[in-house]
């Protein structure tokens, strides 16, 4: 279960300058540290995405990453130089909080803000120029250790002191079972059809799964994890 409280939040962030890498721009590299985060519906103030179509939208207005993970992308030696956060383009850090322990369409209170857990990130290309290693966004995708994103219910205020509780559940699936059914190598139309019916999971993966479900097959990944040359 989630813990009812977590004691502190290690860093709010937001930015909105976009930096190039070979040539396709990214916002991964533009978070910087705020007290505070104003949050509405769709957006936050003074954050944005460089491709919309990918990023951003009413199912991903906050990524939360736990801080802990990039202790463990170092010890496997996934990095090049030292990276802490907001390094993956996170809004929210926390310590004591991870995948295991959020479920999709979990609704949270982060201070004043209502919010809906609604998918785990989904690793892309970017990631391998953020961190300089060719295979960082499938090491993510691999093992699960990559944050979740949140539909804003209730607009407001996160301060940095503010405390996380849960709401209400309204699945079984966690984050971490979320992201393995999704980017698991077999098909298994059983838990798709699991996943797919979780309330609150993001419309884009709703989309995705029924898509699987049609078509008997998993669309191919190559291109979102390496990038056009690969």
């Amino acid at each position: 279960m989630i813990k009812p409280m977590i004691e502190r939040i290690s860093g709010l962030y937001a930015g909105d300058e976009s930096k190039q890498f070979d040539g396709v721009s990214s916002m991964i590299d533009a978070k910087q540290p705020r007290q505070q985060l104003v949050v509405g519906e769709l957006t936050v103030e003074h954050d944005s995405q460089s491709d919309p179509k990918h990023h951003g939208g009413v199912d991903r207005v906050l990524h939360h990453f736990p801080r802990e993970h990039y202790g463990q992308y170092r010890r496997w030696d996934m990095m090049s130089g030292f990276k802490d956060a907001p390094a993956m383009g996170e809004n929210i850090s926390t310590v004591g909080l991870d995948e295991t322990m959020v479920n999709i369409g979990d609704i949270l209170a982060i201070g004043e803000v209502i919010v809906q857990v609604t998918q785990p990130r989904s690793p892309c290309f970017k990631l391998n120029h953020q961190f300089g290693h060719t295979e960082f966004a499938l090491a993510m995708q691999t093992s699960g250790l990559c944050g979740w994103f949140y539909r804003i219910l209730t607009p407001g205020v996160i301060n940095s002191s503010d405390g996380i509780s849960l709401v209400g559940r309204h699945s079984d699936i966690t984050v971490r079972h979320a992201m393995a059914i999704y980017f698991a190598t077999e098909f298994n139309a059983v838990e798709y059809d699991r996943l797919v019916c979780c309330e609150g999971l993001a419309q884009s993966w709703v989309t995705s799964l029924q898509r699987r479900l049609q078509n008997k097959k998993i669309e191919p990944w190559q291109m979102r994890l390496f990038g056009a040359d690969s």
